[in-house]
């Protein structure tokens, strides 16, 4: 019987090989088919007895991250071979000096740096996630192609790790929407990017994303025959103007539309263009951006656009090599639909993103928006000094921003990314442009190093050989290749004031009867909240430290073993008030955060990010100087917390109910009608019993705008208040906002 099994699987496997070679983008010549064949043999050999945790053999994965790399990413035999071998040196025991014998040095470099990526993964010494993300990028300035095989890898993982417990899955998730998907997108892989954000969603915040998939099954009828009554009327124009072309109807992503609830404070059913239509053409190269506005011109002969949404990314291409041109018109019953148009190259590009833009570009000269990027990233790799969650934020902000396109004196045309500053532009232009600038102007007029960019704005930048940067700068810029490079420049003046600040520091502390060792280092660097013992000598060098200060930790210092005493037995009494909660009469009365499997009962603050309250999902982040501070799961900074510091997550939750009360904060508006003011606090107050602590009203024009702070208990009496005020006659919107 397991014969006959193993027989099936065989041909399972041998299946999936001619699936692999069927959907290659790049065409294969026999070199190449001899070069994946050899590969796979060598795959398939070395993973013979290994696994998968669902049971099936493990060369399956490596089969399925090669069709990926094929077809999705499009990359050629190299990176074929590369993807089917990417585990055997970590796995199995096949070495590195193996696969050099094999294959040609091309292969074995690609399988090396994926072989560096995976051991940094597995590495439980590294202190920070931050760190195994800046080691992984280093592998770009071997080959590009090491990080698109990585996405490869990580999309099939997404794909299939329903048996793993769920923190990992979690963990896995919040790596993936943290790194791994804002990747793709600057690499121009938008499919996979979505793939990876949408399942990224469904374990992360997994209630969420079962339902908005239901809604988007329950509403796909009815769109899709939306989608075609539009097409049908654009399509007969196309056909009368002779374009080739096809038309697809595209639904939104589910990980947008939960964007688009979170950014506009909206439901399901108020995100206005969940459906996009694609137009995409064939033509020749030199009627390609005459054609683009020609279609737009029909759409809109047909549908009214809105001014405020067209996308010109023809003219200026993002620096993704993504081209195309976005509108937004006003459909039959009053919908907006967003029309893409792109020509099949472009199509392609956005598909395909590396591989293509690299097929279309052989013989041109001009640097490519992709080409600039990747040297931009090589040079913040190799001169960053900053810690490696500074650099990971600075680096994933480049990754996802949006693009404005701004002009030099000259009329050359730069792009940066939205927020950049008129600082930015000139470390844009070069890192010793931006060190000595003293002043900037703005289409003629001068205007602070801070100024914000739009689009269209003309930029003059004024130097001096004397400028040098300060320390406000780093405040003035958004870019990370400016903040690396003014970083640098102040550590080479901030070493030089440290030693000075050490020295005196020394001093004295000499005086105050305290030697300066690591330990006392160590106690300073956390007494007055820095990070690092270097922030400790340089605010020492430049005066910063007052003496009073140093002459408190002192006094502190006497006293620390004696207090360490005293919280001791405070904390252990039995005796305490605290421990009385836990008796059974009284405990049933208070709403408890428990932490971690033991549900032990810790010390804990809840953050002001979220402001969590009894009843919601939450977990505990343990700090450096505060403890435990507890978060909702659905906080803005969650999933960077679980991805950079893992190890520092505990599990964390409410159990029972609550005499304890918590402050929320409600924003509420509508149309102001007679009475409503009184109809709210009548509800609040007098039907819910809910105290109000603070009311903040306003009307203008017919619209009522209130705020309003009031003191649950937990999150059940929460939720009916806010559906008893949405009862109330013309109220419109009542959402919980996080922040005071």
């Amino acid at each position: 019987m397991a014969e006959i099994d193993i027989e099936k699987e065989n041909k399972a496997i041998a299946q999936e090989y001619k699936e692999l070679l069927r959907i290659s983008y790049q065409k294969l010549s026999a070199d190449d088919k001899k070069l994946i064949r050899k590969a796979f043999d060598v795959a398939v050999e070395a993973h013979q007895n290994q696994r998968r945790k669902s049971g099936e053999a493990y060369i399956f994965h490596p089969i399925a991250v090669a069709k990926i790399v094929a077809s999705e990413i499009g990359l050629g035999a190299t990176g074929i071979a590369a993807a089917l071998l990417h585990d055997v040196v970590e796995d199995t025991a096949t070495t590195l000096s193996d696969i050099e014998t094999l294959f040609n040095p091309k292969v074995a470099q690609l399988v090396e740096g994926l072989t560096k990526i995976s051991q940094v993964q597995k590495d439980l010494n590294v202190s920070m996630q931050a760190e195994n993300f800046r080691k992984m990028l280093l592998t770009l300035n071997d080959d590009v192609r090491v990080i698109l095989i990585k996405l490869a890898d990580r999309l099939h993982n997404m794909q299939t790790m329903e048996a793993m417990a769920e923190y990992k899955q979690v963990k896995i998730a919040s790596e993936t929407l943290y790194i791994y998907a804002p990747l793709a997108h600057r690499l121009g892989l938008y499919n996979i990017k979505m793939k990876l954000e949408d399942l990224g969603l469904k374990y992360t915040e997994p209630t969420i994303y079962q339902e908005i998939v239901s809604k988007m099954k329950d509403t796909k009828e009815e769109q899709e025959s939306y989608i075609n009554e539009i097409s049908q009327l654009i399509q007969k124009s196309l056909d009368e103007e002779q374009i080739e072309y096809v038309i697809k109807g595209r639904p939104k992503s589910v990980y947008s539309i939960r964007r688009k609830m979170i950014n506009q404070n909206v439901r399901f059913e108020e995100v206005y263009d969940k459906f996009a239509l694609r137009i995409v053409y064939k033509c020749k190269s030199n009627d390609e951006k005459f054609l683009a506005w020609k279609i737009y011109s029909i759409v809109t002969d047909h549908y009214r656009p809105s001014p405020s949404r067209l996308r010109d990314w023809i003219s200026s291409p993002k620096s993704t090599g993504y081209e195309a041109l976005h509108l937004t018109v006003m459909g039959p019953k009053g919908r907006w639909v967003e029309v893409q148009i792109r020509s099949d190259r472009m199509d392609e590009i956005a598909e395909k993103g590396y591989a293509a833009h690299y097929k279309y570009k052989q013989g041109a000269t001009e640097e490519s928006g992709l080409d600039i990027w990747l040297n931009l990233l090589k040079e913040a790799l190799e001169n960053s000094e900053s810690n490696a969650v500074d650099f990971v934020e600075d680096f994933k902000m480049n990754l996802y921003a949006k693009e404005i396109f701004v002009f030099t004196p000259k009329g050359e045309i730069k792009s940066l990314p939205k927020g950049a500053t008129s600082l930015d532009f000139a470390f844009s232009i070069h890192s010793e442009i931006g060190v000595k600038t003293r002043g900037t102007r703005v289409n003629g007029k001068l205007v602070p190093l801070n100024f914000e960019l739009k689009s269209g704005d003309q930029i003059e930048v004024i130097t001096s050989p004397n400028q040098k940067p300060t320390m406000h700068w780093l405040d003035y810029v958004t870019t990370s290749r400016a903040k690396n490079k003014i970083r640098n420049v102040l550590n080479e003046n901030t070493k030089k004031i440290a030693e000075d600040g050490k020295e005196l520091l020394q001093r004295k502390l000499k005086h105050l009867k305290v030697t300066l060792n690591e330990q006392v280092i160590n106690e300073l660097v956390n007494y007055f909240r820095l990070k690092t013992s270097l922030d400790l000598f340089y605010r020492m060098g430049i005066g910063s430290i007052e003496n009073q200060q140093l002459k408190d930790y002192a006094a502190q210092k006497s006293n620390t073993l004696m207090n360490f005493f005293k919280n001791k037995i405070k904390r252990s009494s039995p005796n305490t008030a605290d421990a009385d909660i836990h008796k059974p009469e009284i405990s049933s009365n208070y709403d408890m955060l428990v932490f971690g499997i033991d549900q032990d009962k810790l010390d804990y603050t809840l953050s002001t990010c979220c402001s969590p309250i009894p009843g919601d999902d939450v977990f505990g982040f343990v700090t450096i100087n505060e403890g435990i501070k507890v978060h909702k799961r659905d906080c803005p900074n969650a999933i960077s917390l679980q991805s950079n510091y893992a190890y520092r997550i505990i599990l964390a939750k409410w159990i029972d109910s609550s005499q304890q009360e918590y402050k929320a904060i409600l924003n509420i508006t509508g149309m102001d009608t007679l009475g409503l003011t009184n109809e709210l606090t009548k509800v609040i107050s007098n039907n819910m019993h809910v105290n109000i602590q603070s009311i903040s009203l306003s009307g203008e024009a017919g619209i009522f705008n209130g705020q309003v702070a009031v003191i649950v208990r937990n999150n059940n009496i929460l939720k009916r208040l806010i559906d008893n005020i949405k009862k109330i006659d013309g109220i419109e919107k009542v959402t919980r906002v996080y922040k005071n």
